[in-house]
């Protein structure tokens, strides 16, 4: 077993590495089952498939704007462990709501639970990570962001590839029965109780969320590296938006194949962050990113190419699973797709645990909080894109070749922070 694995059987890293990954699990089946139920069978247009999927992820990301600087205060001053228990209650009741909106098909319903999910990871996100240093060793910090973000794309992984073969009833009991479980997992997380001073809430989240990034982006190798953690960020919400139209509108295939799609994604990420770990053996380095994101931007193109040229059945009729992948090209989209997430993976994983291990441990949370606000921006900003880029008739294919040169502008900011700090 190698050292970052030999974390697993520690108390102090498993019952946290468990509840986010029940969370990610429980998140991303829900919304995977929303989209492709609306892409599928509510709309039949691409442009307003786009629309609903960036309406879905804006909702999703819109606590990060608003809460982020309250749930870093939150987790720099408080006890860790006791927000995570407090944040697992609340999963329990936002997947009663969501389990209601799939079981009656109610759309309003489904986009509420969408929105509560997002206050949920608002509030849990910052700990998951700010909590690393306090439970871990130095040497140790790297590899359980690695474990942390593997855990979250194989969490994903499994959420996203059930929702394609199970209908809405077993959705709704199955998002249920692990919020439960992720309220147990939690209940096993070690204190983690606030480091030095603690200074009183600002619950105007508005001045707290200028003065929190301000506090942050002033100093240049956080600066540096929170702008290319939010490129990251922007060019996946893009991808994410657009896969379930790509999917039924290009490689005209069914939402099993979407579901795969979206797999394949996950388990990518999930390679680059641990392969990253192997690569720079435990020191926190931004060394390999500009390389990865490079060739994340070649694959995307790869992937377009793919796009251009491939040839669908006749009648419109969508491709199932089994004869997707007798397709000739299909073991070219199945590359380009992994060769996007393996780099993605590889370009995010060191920027993370460099947000967490280069700043006081008393700050931990309240910056990455402060990368949530600026991720979400960047989210919103790629989702405004989509819905812009849609209105004005181009289409998905070009949109990814688009999507291939916000990866040019993420290397040079990787680059910028490697020769800075490294």
């Amino acid at each position: 077993m190698t050292p970052s694995f030999r974390l697993l059987a520690k108390r102090r890293f498993l019952p946290l590495f468990a509840t986010q990954f029940l969370g990610a699990f429980n998140d991303n089946l829900f919304k995977t089952a929303m989209v492709l139920f609306a892409t599928y069978a509510i709309y039949s247009d691409p442009a307003k498939e786009a629309g609903f999927n960036a309406l879905a992820t804006g909702l999703f990301i819109l606590p990060f704007f608003l809460l982020s600087a309250l749930s870093g205060q939150l987790a720099d001053t408080r006890d860790k462990a006791r927000i995570i228990r407090l944040v697992k209650t609340a999963e329990i009741a936002i997947m009663l709501i969501g389990a209601v909106g799939l079981l009656l098909s109610l759309v309003p319903v489904m986009l509420a639970a969408v929105l509560a999910m997002g206050i949920h990871s608002t509030f849990f996100g910052p700990i998951k990570y700010a909590i690393l240093p306090q439970h871990l060793k130095k040497e140790e910090v790297l590899g359980g962001t690695g474990l942390v973000e593997a855990g979250t794309y194989l969490a994903i992984l499994a959420g996203t590839i059930l929702a394609g073969f199970i209908d809405a009833r077993t959705t709704a009991l199955t998002v249920l029965g692990v919020a439960a479980l992720g309220w147990l997992t939690a209940r096993a997380v070690p204190s983690a109780p606030p480091s030095g001073d603690t200074p009183p809430l600002d619950f105007h989240i508005v001045r707290a969320s200028i003065t929190l990034v301000s506090g942050t982006m002033h100093i240049s190798r956080l600066f540096r590296a929170i702008c290319a953690i939010s490129f990251f960020w922007m060019i996946g919400s893009i991808l994410i938006i657009q896969f379930p139209p790509l999917v039924k509108n290009i490689f005209t295939a069914d939402e099993k194949v979407a579901s795969l799609f979206l797999a394949i994604f996950s388990i990518g990420v999930a390679i680059g962050s641990v392969l990253i770990n192997r690569l720079l053996q435990g020191t926190v380095s931004a060394r390999y990113a500009p390389a990865s994101v490079v060739a994340m931007g070649v694959c995307i193109i790869f992937l377009a190419l793919t796009a251009k040229g491939w040839e669908g059945l006749p009648d419109d009729r969508l491709y199932g699973l089994a004869e997707f992948a007798r397709h000739p090209a299909a073991w070219e989209v199945f590359l380009a797709l992994l060769g996007v997430s393996v780099t993605g993976g590889m370009f995010v994983v060191p920027l993370y645990a460099f947000l967490t291990t280069t700043v006081a441990a008393d700050q931990t949370a309240r910056t990455v909080a402060a990368n949530n606000i600026v991720n979400s921006g960047a989210m919103v900003v790629g989702a405004a894109g989509v819905l812009a880029l849609s209105a004005a008739g181009i289409g998905v294919v070009e949109t990814l070749y688009l999507v291939s040169g916000l990866c040019l502008i993420a290397a040079w900011i990787a680059w910028k922070l490697h020769c800075a700090c490294d």
